[in-house]
């Protein structure tokens, strides 16, 4: 499952690229996504760092991605906030098996790298270009309090 770091990463560029180039201050993303803001503020800052996204001084200032939502992938969000933990050795640590994983671990770290491998096949352009009914973020108008995020899946 994906934390809820994760979560609040994702929508908060899927935001910022259905509103790209221009840039949305924490309150803007906040609100459409919402995300806490002392808790985004905190995502922001670790996109930033990451590359992700750009914070904007002066007027018409706030956030925005650093490249355009076809350059980048849901991986590069989920990578900035919270790497997916590749399995490379025994997490028992157990000596015989050293780097050779027992066939559950195996398996475990197999089904990472078919996460990690949609997950970098898949850009915020693709997302936000999907047909469909439903909207990626939360309906502005009709919510009024915010609701905390269940944790996603593993699929």
């Amino acid at each position: 499952m994906f934390s809820q770091t994760v979560e609040y990463a994702l929508r908060a560029v899927i935001h910022l690229a259905s509103q790209a180039p221009a840039a949305q201050t924490t309150d803007q993303i906040a609100k459409a996504t919402l995300v806490p803001k002392a808790y985004l503020s905190k995502v922001l800052q670790g996109l930033c760092h990451a590359g992700v996204v750009q914070s904007k001084r002066g007027i018409g200032g706030g956030m925005a991605l650093e490249k355009t939502p076809a350059e980048i992938s849901i991986l590069d969000v989920v990578n900035a906030v919270e790497p997916i933990g590749r399995i490379k050795e025994c997490p028992l640590g157990l000596k015989t098996h050293g780097i050779r994983l027992c066939p559950l671990h195996k398996r475990l770290d197999d089904a990472l790298a078919l996460v990690e491998d949609a997950f970098r096949k898949s850009t915020l352009a693709e997302i936000l270009a999907e047909p469909t009914k439903s909207k990626p973020l939360c309906e502005s108008s009709s919510v009024s309090t915010p609701r905390r995020a269940t944790h996603l899946p593993v699929v």
